[in-house]
C-alpha cells in the first residue's frame, strides 16, 4: 500500500497515473483545492508505484518505508475514505465490469486555431505562474517571457512554504524544466509598476501598459502578500507582526530584513516565553512550529540564518494559537494538525469547551516544556504593553483574561498588493476579473489582460487549487485568442529587451538562476543544510555573475 505524506502539493498528476483510480479528491471531485492533500483508498491500492513515480515533490511512499514523522498519514489516508464512502461507490476500473458505461469518460481538450506568432508575458513564478506556463507550451506556441520582481523563481513556493516542509518545495524542479525551454525568455530582478516611482537602480521597472503594447496577452500571476489586520487597539506596537512579515523574514526574503521586534530575555527583564498566535489556518501552524521546534532541528533546514540565530536566543517555548469559533470550524487541514505531534519534545494542548477552565496564561510559560495550545471560542481585544507587546486581552466564551506574551502574530487573511496601472477591487483584495479576464474600473474586459491563482480568486485552496484556476484561464485566453479578441502588438522582441536594458542592467535570465541556486546550496553543503539563502538583491546579482552597482 502507498500512501500520500504532508508535502503533497495536489498538482493531482498521481490521479492521471493511477490504474485503478484510487486517489480522490481528483480535480472533479468536491473538496479538491481545498483538500490540503491527495488521498490513497488503502483498499483499492494494488501497489503499482505508479504515482510515487509521477509525484513532483517526492510525497508518495510504501506504508512500511514511512519514516516516524510520516506515520500518521497512513490513518490520515485511511479516515479520508472513511469519511467519505461515497467516494468508493463511482467508476469501476477498465476490465472490473461489462457495462462500457461504467467506465470513465475520456475528453480531450479541444485544440483552437490560434494566430501564429504570439507573444505572452507571464508575470509571477509561484504555482500559478508556474501551472500557466506549463499550459501554455502544451497549447500553444507562443514565446512566454517570465517575469518576476525577485531575482529568483518560486513565489511562495520559495517564500512561504515553512523550512521545515522541503518536499512540498520539490514542485519548483518541474517548473525549472519549463523554464529551459526555447519559446521561453527569463527576466527576473524585474518589477511591474510605476517606472517613475524612486526604486533600488538594481531593479528595472516596467509599467502594466509597457506590458500591453510589447506582448499580445499578458498574465498576472502576483499571489497575494498583504496582510489583512486586526482592528485591535495595540497592533502596532513593538513585538505584534503579521505573519506575512514573519514567515518572510524567516524564509529569507530580500527586504524582509528586519527582525520581529522580539523580547530579549535578560536577567533583568526576563521575557515571558510565550508568542500568541491570531488565527488557525495553515500558515498560522507554520508559524506556531517554527516558533517552538528544537533549534537544533530548525539549523538542518534552509531558515533564514538570521532567523535561526534569533530563535536560538528567545527559545520561545509556548504558542497560543485563538480561533473565534470550535475546533470543527478551524481553518488548518488535518494533515497540518496532526504533523504537529511528530514535534519532539513539543506537547500539543486543545481546549474547545467555552466553559471549561481555562489554564493561567498570566505567568511566563514554563521553561521545562514546549507547548502548542490551541485556545478556541477566543478572540483578541487588544494587545497591550509599555512600548513594546506584552500581553494580549483576549476574549474566551464569556471571560475576559490576559495571556502574558512578548510576541503576537495576526493570521488572519492575505490580500493581493494593487498595481500601479491595474484595476484593483479594494474590498475584496484581488485583481476585478470575469473567469480570469481583467476587467477595467467600468466592468469591461482588458483585451489581452488575464489574472490567475490568488490574485483572481483571493487567498483560498492549495498548490493544486492553482493548477486547475490557471489551466481555467489559459482555456479562456486561448477561447479568445481563436476569436481574434486580442490586439496584437506591433512590436517585437528586441523591442522589449532594449526597453529592459534602458531600466537595469541587471536583468537576470535563466543562466543567471541556476547560478544563484548552486551558490546557495555550495553555501548550504558547507553547513550540512540543504541551502543558505541570499538575503540581499545585490548578493543575487552578484551570484548571478552580473556586476553590482
Amino acid at each position: 500500500m502507498f500512501v500520500i505524506t504532508q508535502s503533497c502539493c495536489s498538482d493531482a498528476g498521481c490521479v492521471s497515473v493511477c490504474p485503478v483510480n484510487c486517489i480522490h479528491p481528483t480535480p472533479e471531485e468536491r473538496g479538491f483545492g481545498s483538500s490540503d492533500i491527495l488521498h490513497i483508498d488503502p483498499e483499492a491500492c494494488i501497489d503499482c508505484g505508479a504515482c510515487a513515480d509521477a509525484c513532483p515533490v517526492d510525497a508518495i511512499f510504501p506504508a512500511d518505508k514511512l519514516g516516524p514523522r510520516d506515520q500518521v498519514f497512513i490513518d490520515i489516508n485511511a479516515d479520508y475514505y472513511k469519511n467519505n464512502p461515497d467516494v468508493r461507490s463511482g467508476w469501476s476500473p477498465i476490465g472490473t465490469t461489462d457495462d462500457a458505461d461504467d467506465r470513465p469518460s475520456i475528453s480531450y481538450p479541444e485544440i483552437p486555431k490560434l494566430p501564429a506568432g504570439l507573444r505572452i508575458a507571464l508575470v509571477g513564478t509561484g504555482p500559478a505562474g508556474g501551472y500557466a506556463l506549463r499550459t501554455l507550451l502544451d497549447r500553444t506556441e507562443a514565446q512566454v517571457t517570465v517575469i518576476d520582481r525577485l531575482p529568483t523563481a518560486g513565489g511562495l513556493v520559495r517564500a512561504g512554504v515553512a523550512p521545515d516542509h522541503p518536499g512540498t518545495k520539490g514542485v519548483l524542479r518541474g517548473f525549472d524544466l519549463l523554464y529551459r525551454d526555447l519559446k521561453v525568455t527569463m527576466a527576473t530582478n524585474v518589477e511591474v509598476g510605476d517606472p517613475d516611482i524612486p526604486r533600488d537602480d538594481r531593479v528595472g521597472v516596467v509599467s502594466p501598459a509597457e506590458l500591453a503594447d510589447h506582448f499580445d496577452a499578458v498574465f498576472y500571476a502576483v499571489g497575494a502578500s498583504e496582510a489583512r489586520r486586526l482592528g485591535v487597539p495595540g497592533e502596532d506596537l513593538p513585538g505584534s507582526t503579521s505573519a506575512t512579515d514573519l514567515v518572510a523574514w524567516y524564509n529569507a526574503v530580500p527586504g524582509a530584513d528586519a527582525a520581529p521586534p522580539i523580547r530579549r530575555n535578560t536577567d533583568d527583564d526576563p521575557a515571558s516565553g510565550r508568542a500568541v498566535v491570531v488565527g488557525t489556518g495553515n500558515v498560522a501552524l507554520d508559524v506556531a512550529r517554527i516558533l517552538v521546534s528544537p533549534p537544533e532541528l530548525l539549523a538542518t533546514t534552509d531558515i533564514a540564518d538570521r532567523a535561526l540565530a534569533l530563535l536560538r536566543e528567545q527559545n520561545v517555548h509556548e504558542v497560543v494559537l485563538l480561533g473565534r469559533r470550535d475546533q470543527a470550524n478551524a481553518a488548518y487541514t488535518s494533515a497540518e494538525y496532526r504533523a504537529l505531534s511528530t514535534i519532539p519534545g513539543v506537547e500539543v494542548v486543545v481546549h474547545d469547551d467555552p466553559d471549561a477552565e481555562l489554564p493561567d496564561f498570566s505567568a511566563p510559560a514554563a521553561t521545562q516544556r514546549r507547548r502548542i495550545v490551541f485556545l478556541f471560542h477566543s478572540a483578541p481585544e487588544e494587545i497591550i504593553g509599555d512600548g513594546r507587546v506584552e500581553g494580549v486581552v483576549v476574549t474566551s466564551g464569556t471571560r475576559r483574561h490576559t495571556i502574558a506574551a512578548d510576541l503576537a502574530v495576526r493570521s488572519i487573511g492575505y490580500r493581493s498588493v494593487p498595481i500601479a496601472g491595474l484595476p484593483f477591487d479594494s474590498g475584496r483584495g484581488v485583481f476585478p476579473n470575469t473567469d480570469g479576464r481583467l476587467l477595467d474600473d467600468d466592468g469591461t474586459v482588458i483585451p489581452g489582460a488575464y489574472v490567475l491563482g490568488w490574485a483572481k480568486r483571493g487567498p483560498s485552496g492549495g498548490i493544486g487549487a492553482n493548477k486547475q484556476c490557471a489551466q481555467d484561464t489559459v482555456e479562456e485566453f486561448l477561447a479568445d485568442a481563436a476569436a481574434g479578441k486580442l490586439v496584437r502588438s506591433t512590436r517585437g522582441p528586441e523591442e522589449f529587451a532594449a526597453l529592459l536594458r534602458s531600466r537595469t542592467r541587471q536583468v537576470i535570465g535563466y543562466r543567471g538562476m541556476r547560478a544563484i541556486d548552486r551558490m546557495e546550496r555550495r553555501r548550504g553543503a558547507e553547513q550540512g543544510r540543504p541551502r543558505v539563502k541570499f538575503t540581499r538583491v545585490a548578493d543575487m546579482v552578484g551570484a548571478a555573475g552580473l556586476r553590482k552597482r
